[in-house]
C-alpha cells in the first residue's frame, strides 16, 4: 500500500475509508463497512465524533483486531467537534472510549469555529450564537490538541477545513504542528493555492468529497453545483482506462500526493477505490488534462458556520486573503 508520510515520520496509507454516510445509512451498516474494508486490505479510516457512529465503528475494529490485524496496522482518524473546542481532551477521550482503543494516530480540529452549536443547535441549522475564526480562542483549543500528544491519546494532531491566512497564524504560534490538514479536494475543487502551501509546510493533505460527495446533505447542495464524475474529460480518461470515472478522480488525488477519503458501504466501490491507487498512474497528460478542469466549485460550503452579521458563506473562507470577521489587533480584547 502506498502510504505519504508525516513530519515525524509516520506513514498514513494513501487511500483511507470515510465514515461520513450522511442520512443515508445507519451506524451498523457504516461499521459493516469499516469491518468488510479492513478485510479486504483498508489500513486507514477516517471517523469523528459528529458523524454518531463511532460506538459501532469501535465494534468492528474490535472485531478486526480479534481477527488478526494488528493495531499499529490500521491509521485511525478522528476529530473534535464545535461545541467541545474547550473540552478536547474529554473529546478525544470519549472517542477512544467509543472506538475501544488506546490512541489515535491523527485527532483534527473539524471546522475552526469553536462556539457553534454551543446551544445544541441542529447542524443543519444556523446557530444564533456562531462566531467567527478568531485565532486566540483557536490557540486555546490547540493547547489542548497539543496536551493530547503530550498525554499519548493522539500520535498527531492536524486541521481541517482552514485557509492560508489561519494556516500561517496556525504554524507561527504551534509548538507541534499541523501534521495533516483535511481539505476539500476532488478534480472540480483543487485549491491549488492551498494544496501547494500544506505541501511546502510539511503537512499531509487529506483530501475528502474526492469524488464530488455525491451523498453529500441536502444543506450543502446548491443549484450552481458541478458534478466531478460527469465532466467529459473524466469520463473520456475513464473510457481509455475501462474503469469507474470516479476511480480517476481518486487515483488523481492519490498521485498528486494527497490522502483521499472516500466513502462508501458497497464492498466492490470501496474495494476497487482500494485498488485504484495501486495500479498504473495516470499519465502526465491526463493529469494535465485534469489540472484545467478546475471549476473552483466548492460543494461542502459551511453555510450553518455563519455568525450574525457575516455576507455569505465565502466569509468562511478568506476569499479576500484576509480571516473574516476578526477586528483589527487593537480592537481585541
Amino acid at each position: 500500500m502506498p502510504s505519504q508520510t508525516t513530519f515525524t515520520g509516520a506513514k498514513i496509507p494513501s487511500v483511507g475509508l470515510g465514515t461520513f454516510g450522511s442520512d443515508k445509512y445507519s451506524p451498523k451498516e457504516i461499521a459493516q463497512a469499516v469491518e468488510d474494508a479492513i478485510q479486504q486490505g483498508y489500513r486507514h479510516v477516517d471517523c469523528a465524533s459528529v458523524y454518531g457512529n463511532e460506538a459501532e465503528i469501535g465494534v468492528a475494529l474490535r472485531s478486526a483486531m480479534s481477527a488478526g490485524v494488528k493495531r499499529d496496522e490500521i491509521w485511525i482518524t478522528s476529530k473534535v467537534w464545535n461545541n467541545m473546542h474547550g473540552q478536547v481532551v474529554r473529546s478525544c477521550q470519549k472517542t477512544l472510549e467509543d472506538l475501544q482503543l488506546d490512541y489515535v494516530d491523527l485527532f483534527l480540529v473539524h471546522w475552526p469555529f469553536p462556539n457553534h452549536h454551543e446551544k445544541g443547535v441542529s447542524v443543519n441549522s444556523r446557530d444564533p450564537h456562531a462566531v467567527p475564526y478568531i485565532h486566540e480562542n483557536f490557540m486555546r483549543t490547540w493547547r489542548q490538541m497539543e496536551q493530547l500528544v503530550e498525554m499519548g491519546l493522539a500520535r498527531h494532531i492536524g486541521v481541517s477545513n482552514v485557509t492560508i491566512p489561519k494556516l500561517k497564524l496556525i504554524l507561527r504560534d504551534a509548538k507541534i504542528k499541523p501534521a495533516a490538514c483535511e481539505m476539500e479536494l476532488h478534480p472540480h475543487f483543487q485549491q491549488p493555492e492551498l494544496f501547494d502551501f500544506v505541501k511546502a509546510s510539511g503537512i499531509v493533505p487529506i483530501g475528502y468529497s474526492p469524488i464530488g460527495s455525491p451523498s453529500r446533505p441536502e444543506r450543502d447542495r446548491t443549484a450552481g453545483d458541478t458534478v466531478d464524475t460527469t465532466d467529459p474529460v473524466i469520463v473520456d480518461i475513464a473510457k481509455r482506462l475501462n474503469v469507474h470515472p470516479a476511480l480517476v478522480c481518486i487515483k488523481w488525488a492519490a498521485q498528486k500526493g494527497a490522502v483521499p477519503i472516500p466513502f462508501s458501504v458497497k464492498p466492490a466501490q470501496y474495494l476497487e477505490n482500494l485498488r485504484c491507487v495501486t495500479t498504473a498512474p495516470l499519465s502526465d497528460a491526463d493529469m494535465l488534462a485534469i489540472s484545467k478542469i478546475d471549476k473552483n466549485c466548492r460543494l461542502i460550503k459551511g453555510q450553518v458556520f455563519l455568525w450574525p452579521g457575516a455576507k455569505d458563506w465565502q466569509d468562511l473562507w478568506d476569499m479576500d486573503g484576509e480571516i473574516a470577521g476578526n477586528p483589527p489587533p487593537a480592537e481585541r480584547g
